[in-house]
C-alpha cells in the first residue's frame, strides 16, 4: 500500500479527518505530549519521555498554526519526533521538519531528569531551536526549567554561555530554503540564549492536569510576514486523560488564542499473547466421509498435514532416519505472528500424528521459500514427568542442513488460480496543492504454485473513489523522473496492473539465501533482477548483493512501457545489534534515476510485529538537483493487523512516510535488500528469546 508524503500547502479538513483517524486507533499508553508532538507543557519541551516503544499521534489546532506530529519513544532515552505544521495567518504556508530528545540522567530523590534536544533538526530551520531542559516530580506538581537557543531563546536573557568557549557560536544563520539539511553549524548558536519553563498539577480526584508555562518565543518569522505578535509569553491549558493512550487539551495561548489538542500513543513493544492452540476434531476421530478426497486415515503423513492446514500451518516435507527414532519436518506458517507459536503448534500435531518410534522432533523453519533455522526437541509426551526447567535444557536451535533425501513432501501445486480481493487505499500526504490526496480501490490479488518452486505472483487495482484526478502540478524533476510522475500514475492508472510477475526463492549454499524475479514488478516498473543473502548461522552480521533491470511502466499502468530503462545494483551490510532489537543495514550501489550513493536504515523490531525505522539516502545527486527536501529520508512503520482482526494472522500494513517524493536515491523498494527483513522472525536471536512460548 503506497503512503507517498510531499508537501506545501496549510491543513485542509482531509488532512484532519486522517489525523484523528490515526489517533483514534492509538489508544494503549500513557503519555504526556505539547503541540509539537514532543513530550512536554503546552509548546515548551520538559525533559519526560515516553514509555519505551511509544508511538503517538498528535493533532494541534489553533489560530496560529495547525500541526500534527508523529513521535516514536526509540529507547528508553531517545524521543524522535517528525511533524508537519500549517500556517493559517500568514503567507509561508507549511513546514516539516524531525525533532529529537535524548535524555541525559533520570531523576531520583534529589535531582532532577535532564534532558537536551534539538527542534528541527532536519528541515527548513523555521523552527529551529535547542535546550537544555530539566523536571523535577514534587507531591502533585511537576516542575520544568529550561535553556533554549534559537526560537525558545525569545529576545535572550543572558549571552549565550558557549561564546566563551568559542566565537563560532556568536552567529545564528536562519535559512529557510530547500530544507532536508542537517543544520549543525546552528546548533546552540546566537549572541544569546534563554529561559523557558512551567508546571502541571495533576488533580487527586479527577484524570484531569492543569498546566502552565512560560514560552519566550518571540514568532518574529510569522510576525514578518503578517502574522500576529503574541502579547504574553504565558499560556495555560487544562489536559483531560479522556481513555488509556487518549488525552484532550484545552489551552489560552499568550493570552490572545484558544488552542486544542488530541493525543494518542500506541504501545508497540507489548508482547503478543500467547494464542491457545487451535480446538477441532482430529482427522484421526473423523469418519472417512469427512476427509478431503485423497487423504488416507491410517497414513500418519496425510492426517498430520490435513490437521496442520487447519491450525495455520503448512507441513511441506517430512523424514524420518533410518532408525525410526528421529523426523526432521518442515513447516511454513500462515497464521501466528510469533514462529515459535507456530512451531508449538506443529510440535502439539506431530505428537499426536506420528509413530511412536520416534522421539526427537527436528522443525526445519521456512520463511518466505527461505530455510532459515531449525529447532531440536525431544518429543513433549515422553517428558511428562520432567520439569519444564529441565525440558528446556534440551531445545536447542540449529542451522538448517540438507537432507539426503526426502520421504514425504506435499505437492501444493494447484491447477487453479487463487484468488484475494480485499477493499485497499492509496494515501499522499503533504501534496503541494493539497495535503491530502487519496484513492479507495479494490485489490484483486492473484497466485499460484508453479513447478520447480516457482510462483506467480500478481495484483489489479480496481478505482471505486480518488481526488488525485485535482492535481495540476507536474514534476519540475532536474533529473530523471523516476517517482516524482507518481500523480500521473495514481490518475491516468487509477484502474490497472499493479504488479505480475514470477519469482523463486530458496537457499543456494551453506547460510545463503536467494531470490530470482522477473515481470511486471510494481505500478512503475517492470523488469527482472535477483537478491542473494550471505547469513552465517548466529552471527549478528550478514551481507547482501542485489541486481535489476527495469523499463519505466506507462502510467496508464497497461503492458505498454516509456523509453527509459536502467539498471540497479547494490552491495549491502546488514547488522542485528544487541541493542533493543536495532538492526542497521547500509545499501551501496547505484540508483533507479543513475545515481550512486548509499542509502541507511534503522528499523527497531518487537515479538508483536510491529516493525519502526528510518532511513536516509545520500548520492551523487546534488541538494539544488535533488530540489526541496536536499536528499531523500523518512521513516518506516510495519503495523501488525494481528490484535485488530481478532484471529491469529501474520498480515500487516507496512508503509514509507517521507516529507517529499523526489527521484534522487530511489530504488526497487521491495526487490532490493529484502530478504533480511523478510526472514528476521525466523532468525536465530528472534527464536531464542521465545522458547518459553513452547508448550512443553
Amino acid at each position: 500500500m503506497p503512503f507517498f508524503i510531499s508537501g506545501k500547502e496549510g491543513i485542509l479538513s482531509a488532512m484532519q479527518r486522517i489525523t484523528l483517524l490515526l489517533i483514534f486507533l492509538f489508544l494503549s499508553a500513557p503519555l504526556t505530549a505539547s503541540d509539537f508532538g514532543t513530550t512536554g507543557l503546552i509548546d515548551i519541551p520538559t525533559a519526560r519521555m515516553s514509555t519505551d516503544g511509544t508511538l503517538t499521534t498528535t493533532a494541534a489546532i489553533q489560530s496560529r498554526t495547525n500541526s500534527y506530529a508523529i513521535t516514536y519513544q526509540a529507547t528508553p532515552w531517545l524521543e524522535g519526533t517528525f511533524r508537519y505544521t500549517g500556517f493559517t495567518d500568514t503567507s509561508y504556508t507549511y513546514d516539516r521538519n524531525y525533532e529529537a530528545k535524548l535524555r541525559l540522567w533520570e531523576e531520583d530523590d534529589y535531582l532532577p531528569q535532564v534532558a537536551v534536544g534539538i527542534r528541527d533538526l532536519v528541515g527548513t530551520g523555521l523552527w529551529g531551536s535547542e535546550y537544555v531542559v530539566a523536571s523535577k516530580k514534587i507531591d502533585n506538581f511537576d516542575i520544568t526549567l529550561g535553556v533554549g537557543w534559537g526560537r525558545l531563546a525569545g529576545d535572550g536573557d543572558f549571552r549565550n554561555p558557549l561564546t566563551f568557549v568559542s566565537d563560532s557560536f556568536e552567529e545564528r544563520v536562519k535559512d529557510v530554503g530547500l530544507g532536508g539539511e542537517l543544520s549543525s553549524g546552528t546548533f546552540f548558536s546566537g549572541k544569546e540564549a534563554g529561559v523557558f519553563g512551567g508546571v502541571s498539577y495533576q488533580m487527586d480526584s479527577l484524570p484531569v492536569s492543569l498546566l502552565l508555562e512560560y514560552n519566550p518565543d518571540e514568532y518574529d518569522f510569522e510576525v514578518a510576514r503578517g502574522g500576529q505578535e503574541p502579547e504574553s509569553p504565558i499560556s495555560a491549558a487544562v489536559k483531560w486523560d479522556a481513555a488509556p493512550g487518549l488525552s484532550v487539551t484545552l489551552s489560552h495561548q499568550h493570552n490572545q488564542e484558544w488552542g486544542i489538542e488530541l493525543s494518542a500513543a500506541l504501545d508497540t513493544k507489548s508482547r503478543p499473547p500467547k494464542p491457545s492452540r487451535p480446538l477441532f476434531q482430529s482427522s484421526l476421530d473423523l469418519g472417512s466421509s469427512d476427509l478431503p478426497s485423497g487423504i488416507n486415515q491410517s497414513f500418519w503423513y496425510d492426517t498430520l498435514l490435513f490437521d496442520s492446514e487447519r491450525s495455520g500451518i503448512l507441513l511441506l516435507e517430512a523424514t524420518i532416519d533410518e532408525t525410526k527414532n528421529s523426523i526432521t519436518i518442515v513447516m511454513g506458517n500462515s497464521s501466528y505472528p510469533v514462529w515459535m507459536d507456530a512451531v508449538d503448534v506443529m510440535v502439539g500435531l506431530a505428537d499426536l500424528h506420528l509413530p511412536m518410534t520416534v522421539n526427537r522432533f527436528n522443525i526445519v523453519i521456512e520463511e518466505e521459500g527461505h530455510r532459515v533455522n531449525s529447532v531440536q526437541l525431544r518429543r513433549p509426551s515422553l517428558d511428562y514427568n520432567k520439569s519444564r526447567q529441565l525440558v528446556e535444557r534440551e531445545i536447542s536451535i540449529d542451522r538448517v542442513r540438507p537432507l539426503k533425501f526426502v520421504q514425504h513432501r506435499t505437492d501444493f501445486v494447484q491447477k487453479k488460480i487463487v484468488f484475494d480481493v480485499n477493499l485497499d487505499n492509496r494515501v499522499q500526504l503533504f501534496d503541494p496543492d493539497d495535503p491530502a490526496r487519496y484513492q479507495i480501490y479494490a485489490k484483486v490479488g492473484i497466485g499460484m504454485a508453479l513447478p520447480r518452486s516457482w510462483d506467480l505472483i500478481g495484483a489489479y487495482g480496481v478505482d471505486i473513489t480518488n481526488n488525485f484526478d485535482e492535481s495540476t502540478r507536474d514534476s519540475n524533476s532536474v533529473i530523471q523522473k523516476v517517482r516524482s510522475d507518481v500523480v500521473k500514475y495514481l490518475t491516468e492508472g487509477d484502474t490497472g496492473l499493479d504488479s505480475l510477475y514470477v519469482q523463486k526463492r530458496g537457499n543456494l549454499f551453506k547460510d545463503t539465501y536467494f531470490r530470482v524475479f522477473g515481470g511486471v514488478l510494481e505500478s512503475m516498473y517492470s523488469g527482472v533482477g535477483g537478491e542473494l543473502l550471505y547469513h552465517p548461522f548466529q552471527s549478528r552480521l550478514a551481507f547482501g548483493l542485489s541486481a535489476n533491470w527495469v523499463k519505466q511502466r506507462d502510467f496508464d499502468k497497461t503492458f505498454k512501457h516509456l523509453d527509459y530503462q536502467t539498471e540497479t545494483v547494490f552491495a549491502s551490510a546488514y547488522w542485528a545489534t544487541p541493542f533493543y532489537n536495532f538492526d542497521v543495514a547500509v545499501h551501496a550501489g547505484k540508483y533507479l534515476a543513475k545515481d550512486v550513493g548509499a542509502t541507511l536504515e534503522v528499523r527497531r523490531t518487537f515479538d508483536n510485529g510491529w516493525m519502526v525505522g528510518l532511513w536516509a539516502t545520500r548520492t551523487n545527486v546534488s541538494a539544488e538537483d535533488f530540489g526541496e527536501g536536499s536528499f531523500d529520508k523518512g521513516l518506516f512503520f510495519k503495523i501488525p493487523l494481528n490484535g485488530f482482526l481478532g484471529n491469529s494472522t501474520r498480515s500487516s500494513y507496512a508503509t514509507r512516510v517521507r516529507p517529499i517524493q523526489r527521484d534522487g536515491g530511489q530504488y526497487l523498494e521491495d526487490f532490493t535488500g529484502s530478504i533480511w527483513w523478510q526472514t528476521r522472525g525466523a532468525r536465530f536471536d528472534a527464536l531464542s528469546e521465545s522458547k518459553d512460548r513452547l508448550s512443553l
